[in-house]
């Protein structure tokens, strides 16, 4: 068990540092798009919307039985797509394990690398912000398109430049930190796990009438895997703050202030560092589905927003990444 412990924080090393390099290279296949794959089936398959051909029945989803009938294949679906996702990963691993530890450290490094997704973040990012210093509105429109959920068309370029940097500070823990902290605990597979719960999420988590009921659970599950998560990555950026030349001080300020406004319990946590770091002010209303939600600002308004920001951003989230590695890796050799 210590070699196996030594090799899978081998792994999640090497995997970071061939993200940081290669990113997500489009022409290699990727775990995250057939959980996606999974989530997409076991969607058409279990969620009652009340139309004929589901069950044969014509009812309003509304209805008090349509509405525990929902939230219990929603509770399935995560159930479900949570385990195939930690399973087949953890019995590879087992597999590679047993005909060889080199088989191990290779498979599983290429699997913590496509865990993690900075480069990818840091590169669809940086799109957004040439596009913005080149002038082009439209094509940055598209880039942040890419990485935002929210209608962009409304956007102009200060609601585009605060879209993509709100995505950065909301992702530094989705993407990078909460992945790590779970491979860290529980190794590869529980990097799988993290993963399929945070794409269930992004998926079905919609606050709407389709996915109200059936995307609770993948919402509410979500939530409870990013708590802690959350909280580290904000810590970490606001340490990191000093070494990217930004204000660690309000960073820590705003934090405290603002790191509640937000329905998400943990999405403000990093956001609202990121805003006091760079001194300006994110969130407010957004548009999604052609309707407005009310939401408050972060951050105080310092300065205006612009794209230089956006490499800011990528710069805070990426020395945070780096120090979680760091500790992560420290705490795993004091076990050792």
């Amino acid at each position: 068990m210590k070699e196996l412990f030594i090799y899978q924080t081998c792994a999640i090393v090497i995997g970071f540092i061939i993200d940081f390099f290669a990113g997500d290279p489009y022409v290699v296949p990727h775990p995250v798009v057939e959980i996606g794959k999974l989530i997409s089936f076991l969607d058409r398959k279990l969620r009652y919307d009340g139309m004929p051909g589901n069950n044969g029945m014509k009812e309003n989803d509304g209805m008090p039985g349509n509405k525990k009938r929902n939230f219990m294949r929603g509770v399935l679906t995560v159930i479900i797509v949570a385990f195939i996702s930690t399973a087949i990963p953890a019995a590879v691993l087992w597999v590679m394990w047993k005909l060889h530890p080199a088989f191990y450290l290779a498979i599983s490094s290429i699997m913590c690398w496509q865990l993690i997704a900075a480069r990818q973040l840091a590169r669809e990012s940086v799109k957004v912000e040439t596009a913005l210093e080149n002038g082009d509105t439209e094509a940055a429109r598209q880039a942040v398109s890419y990485i935002v959920g929210r209608d962009t068309d409304v956007l102009d370029e200060n609601g585009i430049c605060r879209a993509a940097i709100e995505t950065v500070a909301e992702n530094t823990s989705d993407g990078v930190i909460a992945p790590l902290f779970w491979m860290f605990l529980f190794g590869t597979a529980g990097g799988f796990f993290y993963k399929s719960i945070n794409t269930m999420d992004s998926m079905l988590g919609y606050k709407n009438e389709k996915y109200l009921y059936f995307g609770k659970a993948a919402a509410k599950t979500d939530d409870i895997v990013n708590f802690i998560p959350a909280r580290i990555s904000a810590l970490l950026m606001i340490i990191s703050c000093p070494l990217c030349r930004l204000d660690g001080r309000n960073a820590y300020r705003i934090f405290r202030r603002d790191r509640c406004k937000h329905a998400s319990p943990n999405s403000a946590q990093t956001e609202s560092v990121c805003a006091g770091a760079l001194g300006v002010r994110l969130a407010g209303d957004a548009v999604y589905g052609g309707i407005v939600h009310k939401k408050e600002y972060i951050g105080d308004d310092m300065k205006p927003v612009e794209p230089a920001d956006i490499k800011r951003a990528d710069r805070l989230m990426y020395t945070a990444s780096v120090l979680m590695l760091v500790v992560g890796t420290l705490l795993r050799v004091s076990l050792i």
